[in-house]
């Protein structure tokens, strides 16, 4: 393991600090963009800001629909992250993911938060029911080892996505729970499911969603923000599919398992997984023996990595 240094991509930072909506000098200027980080589960060196302030990329709070076969803005090979449940499915195109990266929302009556850190390649999905407590999310414009921190509007406490918990706060310590959801292409997603909903560019907010801010970073081994460790035994950027059984997690990159015939079976915390994935499609899901899916969810290698440097991985 090692410490990495900080790179920057100018184009990349200068498209960051351009969709600030409505700047607030007061919080811009303070050290944690407002936040009271006086109790946190990590390092307050390790709380930096990402660019721009708190809120200056929107979450989505209250997201419109449109049926797929009416869809006609997306391209088949454009990545969505789906969800199938309770008789419903819906597709969140990255195309608006990438310009809010928290989209709250809900699906058979149960609230969620659909989430996704660029920088770190990471898209999960929450669930936002905490007991009798719902909550609502935003982006705080903080990193914590490159990933997004999340605010509750509720309690403001921050939450981690990779962390998967909130690390400052009134309701610090509360834990996260992964609701399953898959990542796919468009024409992946829609022949499977042709009765899907799609989250609408309608989102109230004036972006361009045919650009990607992000271009290029996703082949590139330079990291824009710091990370405490890192490991060369893949590319910084490899994608890896990230098991949850219990208490035990297990990363599969994806090139693993393209060396491998589809379904793939493998066994994480003593339950059995079967994993399907196929390359061409960009699709991948996991479920056990009896169909159900697991909790899981993608990262880049290196995200993952420096969250848990102790991660088990699999290897042909």
């Amino acid at each position: 393991m090692k410490k990495i240094k900080k790179t920057f991509f100018p184009t990349l930072f200068a498209v960051l600090i351009s969709v600030t909506l409505i700047p607030n000098t007061s919080l811009s200027d303070n050290l944690y963009n407002g936040f009271n980080v006086s109790k946190s589960l990590i390092p307050q060196e390790e709380i930096i800001k990402g660019g721009p302030p708190r809120d200056g990329i929107p979450a989505i709070l209250y997201p419109k629909f449109e049926e797929g076969k009416k869809v006609q803005w997306l391209r088949e090979n454009d990545l969505i992250a789906g969800i199938d449940f309770s008789g419903t499915q819906k597709a969140y195109p990255f195309k608006i993911l990438v310009w809010h990266e928290a989209v709250n929302d809900e699906i058979g009556g149960i609230p969620i938060l659909v989430s996704y850190c660029p920088l770190c390649g990471s898209t999960i999905v929450f669930r936002r029911d905490f007991g009798e407590k719902t909550l609502t999310f935003g982006i705080s414009g903080l990193l914590y080892q490159s990933n997004v921190l999340f605010y509750d509007h509720q309690t403001e406490s921050l939450w981690s996505q990779l962390e998967m918990k909130a690390v400052t706060g009134e309701i610090i310590g509360t834990k996260l729970i992964v609701f399953p959801s898959v990542i796919a292409t468009w024409k992946e997603w829609k022949t499977r499911y042709p009765k899907t909903l799609v989250l609408s560019k309608d989102t109230g907010f004036i972006r361009n969603y045919s650009m990607d801010p992000y271009s290029g970073y996703s082949q590139s081994p330079s990291i824009l923000f710091p990370v405490k460790y890192q490991s060369r035994r893949f590319h910084p950027k490899e994608k890896v599919l990230v098991i949850i059984s219990g208490s035990k997690v297990k990363a599969y990159p994806l090139s693993e398992l393209d060396k491998l015939k589809s379904p793939i079976e493998d066994e994480v915390g003593g339950n059995n997984v079967i994993i399907t994935f196929n390359k061409e499609r960009n699709f991948v899901e996991a479920r056990d023996r009896d169909g159900k899916h697991l909790e899981y969810f993608i990262s880049y290698w290196f995200a993952w990595f420096t969250f848990r440097p102790d991660t088990e991985v699999f290897r042909k």
